[in-house]
């Protein structure tokens, strides 16, 4: 028997899609996201039930927008993320798609009233910033990723904070990847696996329109700092198309989308890498690839579509078809996830040896029914939104949900459709 207990938190936007965030830490929760005039706006509590506490941060005024940096428009690359580091100092980001660097940073541990704006982190390359991820290594220390440029022209940079000193510096003397000036790449945030070393998987984009991403890569790294190929040869950084491992080298056109490209594990350990791109019929498939140590990838389409998810042009899209990372589930066998617009939901059993399906079963949602159902008269064309929360360690968890309900994503400009404000929720599942 599951209980579902909703909270309300908050008034939080609905004329416009873009991610908030939910993190756990110890007894704590912490909350972000953009109130009904679009001002970032932070929240906590203590777990199960305790009273919220509402605070808004205040940011610099950003000519080129013609607004503060902790007001947003209708652009859903601006969402915000949170992190907790070692010492509990709170850490927010976001607001940002080529854009100076917009950063928060708590005065006291576990306080979201104290959250100040830093005007930099390292005081290089933060002019055009998109995609902030913090994550943490092995060692808990705290880890920023983001994207310097823009979408055709960019490169990734990561930084690594001293709790002690309250500062940030270079983890690496160089960009991780490189777009030369002419593309940029599109990268998954390294993911640790049971193998002990970091995966990560990403495809290059030659402009802002979404259909010239090309040639999906790996690498992987014992330490984040030195990077090599599936096979061990080492690569010097920034790591360059000519220079990284291709993994499927779907040109321009090819179906490559950023969205959907995930690295799991099959049974053994093993990273195996999910990801969409067309067939020979212009058809939209699902693909898994997994490396043989030796340079070689095994790879096997999975899915037997018979749409084409036809995206193009510039601006954020809706994910019109969802791929789960591959998840050992023993007994010889992996399984994915998948959603579709126009085929449905699903998923896939799939033998560890051949990455061949074996068998289908209906995909169970982690959430009742009725709480995908839209219930809070927001306008006719609102969806609900769902975000799972993190944990402080970035360690799975599946009890606490983030609700809200808001205008679909619509290539980052205004909806004709006028909405009030929608009612943020944490969804808990009381099992």
């Amino acid at each position: 028997m599951t209980d579902i207990v909703v909270a309300p938190v908050a008034d939080a936007c609905a004329d416009f899609t873009v991610l908030y965030c939910l993190i756990n830490h110890e007894n704590h929760q912490f909350a972000a996201w953009y109130d009904a005039a679009h001002r970032i706006t932070v929240g906590q509590r203590r777990l199960p039930d305790g009273p919220w506490k509402i605070f808004q941060p205040q940011g610099f005024w950003l000519p080129e927008r013609e607004r503060y940096a902790h007001i947003t428009d209708f652009d859903s690359h601006n969402y915000l993320t949170m992190a907790v580091d070692s010492a509990g100092y709170l850490h927010l980001s976001g607001n940002m798609h080529v854009d100076p660097l917009i950063y928060f940073r708590s005065r006291q541990p576990l306080d979201v009233t104290t959250l100040e704006c830093v005007p930099a982190m390292t005081g290089e390359r933060e002019a055009r910033a998109t995609y902030p991820v913090f994550f943490k290594d092995v060692q808990g220390r705290l880890l920023f990723r983001y994207r310097d440029g823009c979408s055709g022209n960019g490169d990734d940079l990561y930084n690594i904070f001293d709790t002690e000193r309250q500062q940030w510096s270079r983890l690496l003397e160089t960009p991780l990847l490189n777009g030369e000036g002419a593309r940029n790449g599109y990268a998954r945030q390294p993911l640790l696996g049971p193998d002990g070393y970091w995966h990560m998987v990403w495809m290059w984009r030659e402009t802002p329109h979404c259909e010239t991403n090309n040639n999906l890569s790996y690498v992987r790294s014992r330490d984040l700092q030195r990077w090599e190929k599936s096979d061990g040869t080492p690569l010097t950084l920034p790591i360059a198309r000519h220079q990284g491992e291709i993994v499927d080298d779907a040109g321009i056109g090819g179906g490559l989308i950023n969205m959907v490209q995930e690295v799991g594990f099959d049974n053994d350990a093993r990273p195996v890498l999910i990801y969409h791109r067309y067939d020979d019929r212009g058809l939209s498939q699902a693909y898994l690839a997994r490396p043989d140590g030796k340079g070689n990838w095994q790879k096997a389409q999975v899915s037997q579509w018979d749409f084409r998810w036809d995206f193009n042009g510039g601006g954020s899209i809706p994910p019109d078809v969802t791929l789960s990372a591959p998840r050992a589930i023993g007994d010889g066998k992996i399984e994915v996830e998948w959603t579709s617009t126009w085929a449905g939901n699903g998923v896939w059993i799939i033998d560890d040896r051949t990455l061949t399906v074996v068998a289908t079963r209906p995909l169970t949602p982690p959430l009742p029914a009725e709480q995908w159902q839209p219930r809070q008269n927001v306008a006719p064309q609102a969806e609900v939104q769902l975000v799972a929360a993190q944990n402080s360690d970035y360690s799975p968890q599946n009890r606490y949900w983030l609700r809200w309900e808001a205008l679909p994503i619509f290539r980052d400009v205004p909806h004709e459709a006028k909405t009030g404000s929608t009612q943020l929720e944490v969804i808990e599942v009381q099992l």
